[in-house]
């Protein structure tokens, strides 16, 4: 199996622990793990060829460990970056530390699963959904909507009014039609839609005006958005009923 191009785990605190688990990694890594990521367009170059399955194992031994997560994080390697979502502690999280973060997104797996399982349990994240949400580079503003649609689940607290102005944001990026920018758009927008029953009519609402849009890519998230905010399974479970 080719070797990923992966950099030295850093010296410091945490390095050693990183050394281990980047063993525990390769030693339940294969091949055909590392072949089939793209199929689901995953770059491999960085990669060992580990699943998700085994690096949450791995998450669940280690626990929380705010130090050895920045180690794993500095090496570069696919399953590593992976790990470390799982293994640092959200309450030590810095904005700055998001920020650094999100600028190393190379790809949809490593964006998504850094933003639902530890970037939307810091008290930074409402703050970076608006920053997030201009940025130029395509994982980078996907984060912003990757990151407003775990808060959809997470964030049992927020207000309505957090939601609301997501949507403000969601409807103004759905005319970017990159590929992994529009389609967590459109995911963010049915999340917010099935938070709540005032949430849904006002993410209904906005994906009618997108899917009236002349322009191409706000059409498409605003028709994929309503097939699903206005099903019977939706609505039912909101407790609006059918929608006429």
């Amino acid at each position: 199996m080719p070797k990923a191009k992966t950099k030295p785990s850093p010296s410091g605190v945490g390095s050693h622990e990183a050394d281990l688990a980047i063993a525990w990694l390769k030693k339940h890594s294969s091949k055909a793990t590392r072949d089939g990521m793209a199929r689901y367009a995953i770059p491999s170059d960085n990669a060992l060829g580990v699943t998700v399955a085994n690096i949450r194992v791995l998450g669940r031994q280690l626990g929380h460990n705010h130090e050895l997560a920045a180690a794993l994080w500095g090496t570069g390697i696919y399953e590593a970056r992976m790990l470390a979502a799982f293994v640092e502690d959200p309450a030590l999280v810095t904005s700055a530390q998001m920020d650094r973060w999100c600028k190393d997104f190379d790809n949809w797996a490593i964006c998504d699963t850094v933003c639902f399982h530890l970037f939307d349990r810091t008290s930074h994240a409402w703050t970076k959904v608006a920053k997030w949400s201009t940025r130029k580079p395509e994982f980078e503003k996907r984060a912003a909507f990757a990151l407003l649609w775990g808060l959809t689940t997470h964030d049992k607290t927020a207000h309505d009014a957090n939601f609301l102005e997501g949507l403000r944001l969601i409807e103004k990026a759905a005319t970017d039609d990159r590929n992994f920018v529009k389609k967590a758009v459109s995911m963010a927008l049915r999340a917010t839609g099935k938070r709540n029953a005032a949430l849904n009519r006002a993410a209904t609402a906005t994906a009618r005006r997108l899917a009236e849009s002349s322009d191409v890519s706000a059409r498409w998230v605003g028709k994929d958005a309503l097939k699903e905010l206005s099903s019977a399974s939706v609505t039912r479970r909101l407790g609006k009923g059918r929608p006429k």
